[in-house]
């Protein structure tokens, strides 16, 4: 009975021939030519891969790997995907999203994706929020002392949220203007915590990521230590190796 396989990712053709990496269940990876893509694999060890910290990190350690060599334009597949046979790739993938495909690796030609996420102390920002605004602080701290009417305490609530989120899309416009002008596309995705404001990936030619990362420190020195800013400098592109957003 032939081996099922686990796909980490696609190359262009011919793709690498030999890369000595270690691949999930501590397989070897290997590289298969199919209509003319390069499919990134290794044999799986289980029916199915639980989305674990530990596999996903080793999924995107055998990526990463493969771009740090030198194989930099490189189309990651979702995580988990296993087949029988290729076979099922030709008729589910390259056949129906051959032309995709080449747009993407297209697009993808010299260019890497870098990841930005900003964090916030709130109770933090809300301290900053009243000190500077006075007439907001008037009003809640006349919540103190004394009984106050329903309607009262939702006025001076929403007034508070309101600057809140009005204080937030100030810094994520700050970001944007900085950075968005340095990438050839971005996608903005859904923050992960409550601390988190602004989670985005950018698309930038791989010559230009030590111009971006300056940028990057001067928010952080504007802000003054203010935010914390994660910023991930190397990953596989997740993010613009989708066929939906081709257009």
């Amino acid at each position: 009975m032939s081996s099922r396989l686990y796909l980490y990712g696609i190359f262009p053709a011919p793709g690498p021939q030999d890369l000595h990496l270690e691949g999930l269940d501590k397989q070897p990876v290997h590289t298969e030519i199919v209509d003319n893509f390069t499919f990134l694999y290794s044999e799986a060890q289980q029916e199915r891969y639980l989305a674990s910290r530990r596999n996903l990190l080793g999924h995107e350690k055998v990526l990463e790997q493969a771009m740090e060599v030198g194989y930099r334009t490189l189309l990651p597949l979702q995580f988990g995907l296993v087949i029988d046979d290729w076979a099922t790739v030709t008729k589910q993938l390259t056949a129906p999203y051959g032309q995709g495909l080449e747009k993407l690796f297209t697009k993808l030609d010299g260019q890497r994706e870098v990841g930005v996420k900003v964090f916030w102390e709130a109770d933090r920002e809300l301290q900053l929020l009243l000190n500077e605004n006075q007439s907001l602080r008037e009003k809640r701290d006349s919540l103190e002392g004394r009984t106050l009417g329903m309607d009262e305490v939702v006025s001076i609530g929403q007034a508070i949220e309101r600057a809140m989120e009005a204080r937030k899309q100030a810094i994520i416009q700050t970001f944007r203007e900085a950075l968005n002008p340095l990438a050839i596309d971005r996608v903005e995705n859904d923050t992960l915590t409550e601390s988190m404001i602004y989670n985005a990936a950018y698309l930038i030619p791989w010559e230009t990521e030590p111009d971006f990362s300056r940028h990057v420190e001067t928010l952080d020195h504007q802000f003054d230590s203010r935010l914390k800013i994660r910023y991930n400098n190397f990953t596989a592109p997740f993010n613009f190796a989708q066929l939906d957003r081709l257009e």
